[in-house]
């Protein structure tokens, strides 16, 4: 058997509509409520305080006829009916309606009347088509029941006794009714309006269009679900372009090196290159070209498992200072080319907890980028030292051609150059940063640059110390 799908909307105007019933639920029980407590309670003091008032008249011995004489009068003058019997299946006889004497007093309530207390009776009667009330008290010479007195009285309907009022509480309950349908007309349009926008809004999502926007009209929970929303759809707007980003560089990182491949190769195979010298050099450029592929499939692999946190990570104390210098060592061949010089101040005494071979690719991918950017006869300062919060901080700075700052905040993600045209004048995959980013979080450790555009970048790295 399916199951019954109701909208939110629906639900919401289900939850409107039980609370209106509720409400008119509760009103008749009100009703009832006051009914009996006010006008039914109220009409039994009554009886019992008349009935106990001319039970005092009795003062013992045999009900006399002066008695009754004065239960007559009294009956006269009440608005309910009296009546003095001594023996109850008198009262039959009595009253202008059927009544059996053995239910009226049953054993129970005759031991009540013995001790001196009062009985009350509600039933329905026929003939005055509506409930009727009796109070039954006693007529005790000492213990001994010698006779009753029974007060009577029809009861007022429940809409006898609210006539008055019942003009006032319909117009009230129309008015509440009323209400409550613009009221939860309105809050179920406030509701379910963001909600099917967003639905809108993620269906076009769903088809690659994030330039739509969830409208927000309130600050509520609702507003700020919206708010999210549109945070969310940027965020993933950004990722898609980014990614479109990524797959585009990768296709041009790669189309590059494997046209030159396959150029030299095939004019080495069809013959066009004949002299030994030349295809040497032809041969020299392919392999080039191909070391460049396979650090660019390789810095990628490192990148996708540092992401995963899938890369396998030897955490062990690591004397920084010591690790620093032998990284840098790596480049004196590319110094001596560039006639580049280090400066170096490095603190001895640190030491902190992490992968060795991740920490040296670091430095060694900063300092690369140091080197590469910086012009000729200058030099390159290394620093290592303490820092506030149990940390060490490394500093890198060249004197290289700088960053504009507003590209500043984008170094770091995959493939970006601050050249748009991709030059290749500096080489490089263009990923070494997003790496050393990488493995920094993995170290619970902070990167960021300062730069200005002619005068040089320094490249701050902050790892927790022991």
């Amino acid at each position: 058997m399916d199951k019954i799908s109701l909208s939110l909307e629906q639900k919401l105007w289900i939850i409107v509509s039980i609370v209106m019933l509720t409400g008119i639920a509760v009103s008749y029980g009100m009703y009832h409520y006051l009914y009996k407590k006010i006008y039914v309670e109220d009409v039994e003091t009554n009886l019992r305080q008349e009935g106990f008032q001319l039970a005092n008249e009795y003062i013992g011995g045999e009900l006399t006829p002066e008695l009754q004489e004065k239960i007559e009068w009294y009956n006269n003058i009440s608005r309910s009916e009296v009546v003095m019997v001594n023996d109850p299946k008198e009262l039959s006889a009595c009253l202008p309606f059927d009544v059996n004497h053995q239910t009226l007093i049953g054993a129970e309530d005759r031991e009540r009347l013995i001790n001196g207390e009062s009985v009350t009776k509600i039933g329905y009667e026929k003939q005055f088509d509506r409930n009727i009330m009796g109070v039954i008290v006693p007529l005790l010479d000492e213990k001994r029941l010698k006779g009753i007195i029974y007060l009577y009285i029809p009861l007022a309907t429940l809409n006898e006794v609210f006539e008055e009022a019942s003009l006032i509480i319909t117009i009230i309950s129309l008015i509440f009714s009323l209400f409550a349908l613009l009221f939860g007309k309105r809050i179920v349009k406030k509701l379910t309006t963001p909600l099917n926008e967003m639905e809108r809004v993620a269906y076009q999502m769903s088809k690659g269009d994030y330039s739509e926007k969830v409208h927000v009209y309130s600050n509520d929970e609702i507003g700020r679900l919206g708010m999210a929303f549109n945070q969310m759809s940027e965020a993933i707007n950004e990722e898609d372009e980014r990614r479109k980003e990524f797959l585009g560089n990768v296709s041009h990182e790669l189309r590059t090196p494997i046209s030159y491949i396959k150029g030299y190769s095939e004019a080495i195979l069809d013959g066009t290159i004949s002299e030994k010298e030349e295809a040497i050099k032809y041969m020299q450029l392919i392999n080039r070209e191909a070391g460049r592929m396979q650090r660019l499939v390789h810095d990628l692999l490192d990148l996708a498992r540092l992401e995963k946190k899938s890369l396998p990570m030897k955490i062990q104390p690591i004397a920084l200072a010591q690790l620093i210098e032998e990284s840098l060592e790596k480049f004196e061949p590319f110094l001596r080319e560039k006639k580049l010089s280090f400066e170096k101040k490095l603190d001895p005494d640190i030491i902190i907890m992490g992968d060795q071979d991740r920490i040296e690719q670091i430095i060694q991918n900063i300092t690369e980028n140091a080197v590469r950017y910086s012009p000729e006869n200058s030099f390159i300062r290394v620093s290592l030292e303490k820092s506030k919060g149990n940390t060490c901080t490394i500093a890198i700075k060249d004197n290289g051609i700088g960053i504009p700052k507003k590209d500043i905040h984008r170094i770091g993600e995959r493939f970006f150059r601050i050249d748009k045209a991709r030059t290749r004048v500096y080489g490089g995959t263009g990923l070494g940063i997003a790496i050393v980013q990488k493995i920094v979080q993995l170290h619970e450790g902070n990167f960021y640059i300062e730069s200005e555009e002619g005068v040089g970048t320094t490249v701050f790295i902050k790892l927790p110390i022991i």
